[in-house]
């Protein structure tokens, strides 16, 4: 059937897209915005206003609203990012009504009661505390700081303990008011749902929601890379290495996303056979690519004990340059298999569906078939992938590293390795 989309008077646009054989809805608003769009004084408020939905309405109190959708046996969340945030719900077709309720309910009526505020920034200085308490977790974070240093886009989203006491209930109604309207939101649901009676509820409770934004949108990102080494007394060492991305926009986004599968997208990938499985160098090691709407990031991310470190950073960055010069169909074949078998497996998800087409939705204007995605996913060669690599991997790179990191190569060496500016074969021994 695919999928449908209506917009609103308002301008609110509603997307469905109807899963024969399932019982069941999901469900939710997606706002396009998120940790990115906070001013200096409000780090952290995205994901505060995420938490304090669910505190409270004029007409639901924090309890009715977990009662009354675990009454019909639903479940309500909802997830900040860098660019957006979402507030979603799971339920049997029938009760399709009750869960927009309870959502347009959140999103117009939100109370912010400061006694309720109070309780929810404790919870949130707990979560910013576990963060640090976890090297996986702050690795990435001190990742992306330094890779956007002293921007919006490498901030964490939690905030800091500073920011997320300073908030009032005030803030946060101002923050809704200048971030949250009909341009920037989409309303989608997948599974058992009906089109018309699904808009026709939207438009019920969110047709007179204001129409636009007052926000300005942020800054374009500006990718800057360099060094950040903490050292801790632990018992393995967390390192990521990595370097400017590709926006969701640009020609080179799905191959990029591609050659993080060739690199470290399974036990097949080179970086796993390599580094792993033959050198024993690491208990964990992958690659990834996140595409943001102006730039992105390409990664890898390992896990090793201390006796093994100042061996690995070498074989990974051997690995890179190996991709600039040579990358085989057979990888590329496996690759674009594992990515098709995604898309595929996601459809039997209804929530999975809901969130990419509302990611779509958000990002492009429209909704995009997997037809589509995966002939962009035929057109691309081993050629352009090697062509790819060879730029990317020759940029000023990122690196973080968190535990005992003693033995971690120089951050100048690394560099000059991968952009071949000493003499020499290699500046790092393998």
């Amino acid at each position: 059937m695919g999928v449908e989309v209506s917009r609103l008077s308002n301008g609110l646009t509603v997307a469905t897209e109807t899963l024969p054989h399932i019982e069941s809805v999901a469900l939710g608003v997606w706002v396009k915005s998120g940790s990115r769009d906070e001013r200096d004084d409000e780090h952290g408020m995205a994901h505060l206003l995420e938490h304090m939905a669910f505190k409270g309405t004029g007409r639901r109190s924090a309890w009715k609203i977990a009662s009354e959708i675990e009454d019909v046996g639903g479940e309500i969340n909802a997830a900040t990012s860098v660019e957006t945030t979402s507030f979603y719900a799971r339920v049997l077709k029938d009760d399709v009504p009750l869960a927009i309720d309870i959502l347009a309910d959140i999103l117009t009526d939100s109370q912010f009661d400061p006694d309720e505020l109070q309780r929810e920034k404790h919870v949130i200085l707990q979560e910013i505390g576990a963060a640090h308490d976890t090297p996986d977790d702050i690795v990435f974070d001190r990742f992306t700081e330094t890779a956007f240093r002293h921007q919006t886009l490498g901030r964490s989203i939690l905030g800091t303990p500073e920011t997320v006491r300073s908030f009032t209930s005030e803030q946060l109604h101002t923050f809704m008011q200048r971030q949250y309207a009909a341009d920037r939101m989409v309303v989608v649901a997948a599974g058992g749902v009906n089109h018309d009676d699904f808009v026709r509820e939207v438009e019920k409770r969110l047709g007179q929601f204001r129409a636009r934004a007052e926000s300005v949108p942020p800054p374009y990102a500006n990718y800057v890379g360099g060094d950040y080494r903490e050292q801790r007394d632990l018992m393995d060492a967390q390192i990521v290495l990595g370097f400017e991305g590709r926006a969701y926009h640009v020609r080179d986004f799905y191959a990029s996303q591609v050659l993080s599968m060739i690199l470290g997208g399974g036990m097949s990938s080179r970086l796993f056979q390599e580094v792993r499985e033959k050198r024993g160098l690491c208990y964990s090691v992958y690659a990834f690519h996140w595409g943001f709407s102006d730039t992105g990031i390409f990664g890898v991310h390992a896990a090793t004990g201390k006796e093994d470190i100042a061996g690995l950073v070498p074989v990974i960055v051997q690995e890179l340059q190996r991709a600039g010069e040579s990358i085989s169909q057979e990888e590329l074949n496996r690759a674009r298999a594992q990515y098709r078998a995604g898309l595929m497996m996601s459809h039997e998800s209804a929530a999975s569906r809901a969130s990419q087409i509302a990611r779509q939705l958000l990002l492009f204007g429209r909704p995009i078939g997997t037809e589509e995605l995966v002939d962009r996913l035929s057109k691309l060669t081993v050629e352009r992938l090697t062509d790819l690599s060879s730029r990317l991997f020759s940029t000023k790179p990122t690196l973080a590293a968190v535990g005992p990191i003693g033995a971690l190569p120089p951050f100048q060496a690394i560099g000059d390795t991968l952009t071949g500016d000493l003499p020499g074969a290699r500046k790092l021994a393998v």
